[in-house]
């Protein structure tokens, strides 16, 4: 899913664990040796491996960003913009404006009475500014002349009549990266609250500072896991919910979590996690764990967990994680579980797949899934986001040359895309806080998480790329599963799907647009907090609101902005609506299941060996 690269680091693949294991789906085939030919009739070497290696090389000094898709954009920018006489002078008319209004609020800035934000006023999301020290002369003269500056770059690299609006996005973020660096709480002298702090300090905070930079510079190196993870150890203190790894394949160990309850809902649930992270961000610590709130309400639970890939891996196709994921899940659990239908979960990427895995089940006539839950997960690509900046032919190929040498896409190029989708709060808050404060914030579970990040294989990710960010297959009807097209149409299934307000991997209203792409009953809940954040709801947690509304099948579309103004407005966690939810469509409780297929002693217990590597 990524296309930037921070900070990049030679990474050794993680070691496979092995096992002896009876219970293992066949394994992909492995190459056959080719037989011995004449020189002359060997095939010619693969095409474009020096312009490969070259890309690849030329990744480590782009942040993986391709030179010639930035390039494009700014040109498109400009020249429309040198064809635009009178757009240039409304451009310059601007400056003049605010120009004029900062000089008259500069010289009243300590007149009594003088509004501190009198020019502009940092946006709702900014908190850069928050604090009351801002609002004192010079500071929030500094700040304000940053934020005049930030708007009308803002003005100017949007509206240019012309200019595609991939390119003007382009142009626009990136513009933005460049100016976020030269805020003014960015450096010591023009930031209030490092100056208040080094004056009760005596200067103490610099020196915790550059502690707290040494140490994260020396962890860089070494390829160490951020201060505090010790804490949250995985078996330890997150991911400990009791269970037993049921099934395991070269790509999933199957965990099957043991009942809390005296009784169990008849139909189980299975959890299908996004193989760009670890499958633990839904059980956390228990008091963050959705998976022992599931078994504490009396369900049965599954879950996926994946393998971390390696250069082996490289030929991993898309399809193979439905098949020997989603696929052989629901087969092991039909086996434990004969004659019952499926509560199927997929969060992020997950849920895509299970959309994919859902619609083709649905084309076969399989009939096991008896409900769909989607958490954060987008099954149309066309406004994904600002991750879609960079997704255009030029890009997707010099991240597939970035790729090939590895193998795999290195977990730092997806941590540093994420970061810049953030920037003001994941990079330069930071800064602030933890280099120039002196401070570094407490360790969490979900942080520890975070930072346990995935490897992805060429193949499969180039596929999902193109096929899905890229070509919008799966929402277009083009896409196929066994050489056979696929249409969430298909899907008649109840569907509960989850966004969240402040999400900049799916945004929610991509996520809403399963509504007119599947013909069954929808629940669309939309939650307060961001992607994980906003996933990760324990009642007991104070802060979460979210709305909720169904579709009948046969009921009229409506809106997104619609949706806002019906919706009824509930404060808590939305996991007991979900709950509930699952429970009207569930049987009368029974005693629990067996676990696993017979003797399973010589798998081990939950969380497993994959998630460890």
């Amino acid at each position: 899913m990524s296309v930037v690269q921070i900070f990049p680091r030679a990474e050794e693949p993680a070691a496979r664990p092995v096992s002896d294991d009876p219970v293992v789906v066949s394994p992909r085939p492995e190459r056959q040796a080719s037989k011995p030919v004449a020189a002359d009739s060997l095939p010619p070497p693969e095409p474009y491996t020096l312009d490969r290696a070259f890309h690849a090389m030329l990744a480590r000094f782009t942040g993986g960003i391709s030179p010639a898709a930035l390039s494009l954009a700014w040109l498109d920018w400009s020249l429309h913009l040198a064809a635009a006489p009178e757009r240039r002078i409304e451009i310059a008319r601007n400056v003049l404006r605010d120009s004029r209004r900062f000089i008259e609020a500069a010289a009243h800035a300590t007149s009594p009475g003088q509004e501190p934000w009198s020019v502009i006023q940092p946006q709702g999301r900014d908190r850069r500014f928050k604090e009351p020290s801002w609002e004192i002369a010079p500071f929030n003269l500094l700040a304000q002349a940053f934020l005049l500056g930030e708007r009308w770059w803002h003005d100017a690299a949007t509206g240019v009549r012309g200019v595609s609006r991939a390119n003007e996005a382009i142009v626009e973020f990136s513009m933005r990266q460049m100016l976020d660096t030269l805020a003014p709480s960015n450096f010591a002298a023009t930031n209030p609250q490092v100056l208040e702090k080094a004056f009760r300090s005596g200067g103490e905070n610099f020196v915790f500072g550059w502690q707290n930079w040494c140490s994260d510079l020396m962890r860089l190196f070494s390829a160490a896991k951020p201060a505090g993870d010790g804490q949250f150890v995985v078996g330890k203190t997150v991911a400990v919910s009791p269970g037993k790894v049921v099934y395991r394949n070269e790509l999933i160990e199957l965990i099957q979590y043991y009942p809390t309850t005296a009784q169990v809902r008849p139909e189980p649930i299975l959890i299908v996690p996004a193989w760009i992270m670890k499958y633990y961000i839904l059980d956390l610590s228990p008091q963050n764990s959705l998976v022992k709130h599931l078994t504490g309400q009396g369900f049965t639970v599954f879950a996926i967990s994946w393998r971390n890939p390696d250069a082996k891996d490289r030929d991993v196709a898309f399809d193979d994680y439905r098949k020997l994921g989603v696929m052989a899940a629901l087969d092991t659990i039909g086996r434990i579980i004969p004659d019952r239908t499926i509560h199927a979960l997929g969060y992020c990427l997950g849920g895509t797949l299970l959309s994919i895995a859902a619609a083709a089940m649905a084309r076969d006539g399989d009939k096991r899934l008896g409900t769909v839950t989607l958490l954060a997960a987008q099954t149309d690509f066309t406004e994904a986001g600002e991750l879609t900046l960079f997704i255009n032919e030029s890009q997707v190929a010099f991240l597939e040359d970035a790729m090939w040498q590895r193998g795999y896409l290195d977990t730092t190029q997806m941590a540093g895309a994420f970061q810049l989708l953030r920037s003001n709060e994941l990079i330069w808050s930071r800064l602030s806080h933890d280099y120039l404060m002196g401070e570094s914030a407490p360790p969490s579970d979900l942080m520890a998480w975070n930072a346990d990040a995935t490897r992805l294989p060429y193949r499969m990710h180039s596929e999902y790329l193109r096929k899905l960010f890229l070509d919008n297959d799966l929402a277009e009807g083009r896409y196929r599963v066994e050489d056979r097209s696929i249409s969430l149409s298909d899907i008649h299934t109840p569907m509960f799907v989850v966004g969240t307000v402040a999400d900049h991997v799916a945004p929610w209203r991509s996520v809403y647009k399963i509504h007119y792409q599947v013909d069954a009953d929808v629940t669309f809940l939309l939650t307060s907090g961001g992607h994980n954040a906003g996933v990760v709801a324990p009642p007991e947690e104070p802060g979460h609101s979210y709305q909720a509304m169904t579709k009948a099948m046969d009921a009229p579309y409506v809106g997104p902005d619609e949706w806002l103004e019906l919706a009824p407005h509930v404060e808590g966690s939305w996991w007991p609506e979900w709950t509930d939810w699952l429970t009207a469509r569930s049987g009368e409780p029974r005693d629990p299941p067996q676990i696993g297929l017979g003797d399973v002693s010589g798998l081990p217990d939950a969380p497993g060996d994959y998630v460890k590597t």
